[in-house]
């Protein structure tokens, strides 16, 4: 019986959205692709059956209501960013067959491993250290930060799928999760999309730089930085919280492996060949996805991983599919109207009230709208320019309002699975259950509005950014 309501759920509530009358000005397309999308996402929650056959019944369901043709259906999977994601699996197996994951994870429990909290800290300030000069929160997580986590668990013995997920891993991929999020919101060049907030604020006269932006995002974000691992600490605790034997364990382990080995060399090359095209691999045109691709080719060339390693890898290529599916039908939502509907409809609810409750609304409403969204760039490029202009014609000083809505466009990603790149590559490590990743999501999104609509404006007051 609880199978069959796993089914049955989803399924009404896609049919009652259906069966609503279409809205004035809606396209009939994009309302019933809204209403397909909305089935998909509950049945992820619900799990009927795994995440990748869910997303391929909601992908053949559109298809079928002529909402996307097959074409249209499948173009997801050539999106680069779907790619990266792969990709950057591949590097994470590589780091862990060389042990070069493993000797990194030892060296950081060498030094912060006493205990999980310090772990956490640990683990966000190497974020903070590497947002500002890698424009990618995906490359971040997936490249650097995912293999180091994956190896500092094992290390403590908390491994997935025998039943030690809770151990350290479940709380310190949140931690890692949350903290790539909020370092994305505190650099203009930390995510890919920001950058195009800054030229759609430029195209309404509002200049953002890389100075404002952060000085704004300061405060605000080391708060953001504090109280988020201290608060998952509380709400989400670690089942081992103390590792006295650890950093001296550590220690032993590292004198154990000895010197690195060639391919442990190999993998370093790689590496920083990625992290240096990462960086500045746009100036000559040279995406992060390609950049990827190249050190997965080298480290085949190199024998470091094979060809089975990368056919091996199932989680990365279920991976694939769904988010793939997802990232199609969030396209598509923009691409039939639903999107401009939903956006042009905005202005009319908060028409008349106080710039200040019209910003909060604009805030809020932009903020969990991105429940309808699989990349912080579709959000930002379909919602950002609307939104802003709601503010500023209610009257929001133009900089605060370009600032803060630059800001929630990477917090916004804390609530779901699918949210950006990151949230793919770290839920798909399988230490957090999707369920408790969206309750999760859910509670440090309030914590975050608080901290950054709370604290932030007495900060940007006395900037005076309004």
């Amino acid at each position: 019986m609880a199978q069959l309501w796993r089914f049955l759920i989803p399924i009404l509530i896609g049919l009652s959205i259906w069966l609503i009358p279409i809205p004035v000005g809606m396209n009939p397309k994009g309302w019933s692709l809204f209403a397909i999308f909305t089935s998909t996402i509950l049945a992820l929650i619900c799990r009927p059956l795994p995440l990748g056959a869910v997303c391929m019944i909601g992908m053949v369901v559109a298809v079928l209501s002529q909402d996307m043709d097959i074409t249209q259906a499948l173009s997801g999977f050539g999106t680069p960013v779907i790619w990266l994601i792969l990709l950057v699996f591949f590097i994470a197996r590589a780091f862990v067959k060389t042990q070069l994951g493993m000797r990194i994870a030892y060296f950081f429990v060498s030094l912060m491993g006493k205990h999980t909290l310090g772990l956490g800290y640990g683990i966000i300030a190497t974020e903070l250290l590497i947002a500002p000069v890698i424009p990618s929160n995906g490359a971040r997580a997936g490249g650097i930060m995912f293999p180091i986590l994956k190896s500092i668990c094992e290390s403590l013995d908390s491994r997935v799928g025998d039943g030690t997920e809770k151990r350290v891993g479940s709380y310190l991929t949140q931690v890692c999760f949350q903290g790539n999020l909020i370092t994305s919101a505190m650099f203009l060049t930390a995510m890919a999309a920001n950058p195009m907030a800054q030229s759609m604020a430029k195209m309404v006269g509002v200049e953002i730089t890389w100075i404002n932006w952060f000085t704004a995002a300061l405060i605000p974000g080391f708060l953001s930085i504090i109280l988020v691992p201290l608060v998952l600490y509380f709400i989400y605790p670690p089942m081992e919280k103390h590792h006295p034997k650890a950093p001296q364990l550590a220690r032993e382990k590292l004198k154990e492996m000895g010197r690195m080995s060639s391919q442990e060399w190999i993998m370093v090359g790689v590496f920083v060949f990625m992290l240096v095209f990462w960086i500045i691999g746009g100036l000559w045109g040279v995406e992060p996805t390609t950049t990827a691709l190249v050190g997965v080719c080298l480290l085949i060339i190199t024998n470091v991983l094979t060809w089975e390693d990368v056919l091996n890898e199932k989680e990365a290529w279920h991976i694939f599919i769904w988010f793939g599916i997802l990232v199609t039908m969030a396209k598509y939502l923009q691409v039939l109207g639903f999107v401009d509907w939903f956006s042009n409809n905005v202005g009319g609810l908060v028409k008349g009230l106080e710039w200040e409750h019209v910003f909060l609304a604009v805030i809020l409403i932009y903020f969990y709208s991105h429940y309808f969204f699989a990349s912080n760039t579709a959000h930002v490029g379909a919602m950002y320019p609307a939104f802003l202009a709601v503010a500023i014609k209610a009257g929001t000083p133009p900089l605060l309002a370009a600032l803060v809505l630059g800001f929630c466009s990477n917090l916004f990603s804390s609530m779901t699975h699918y949210g950006s790149t990151a949230n793919v590559v770290l839920y798909g490590s399988g230490y957090v259950p999707l369920g408790t990743w969206w309750i999760l999501g859910l509670m440090v999104s309030f914590l975050n509005l608080l901290i950054w609509l709370g604290v932030g404006p007495f900060w940007w007051g006395f900037l005076g950014l309004w």
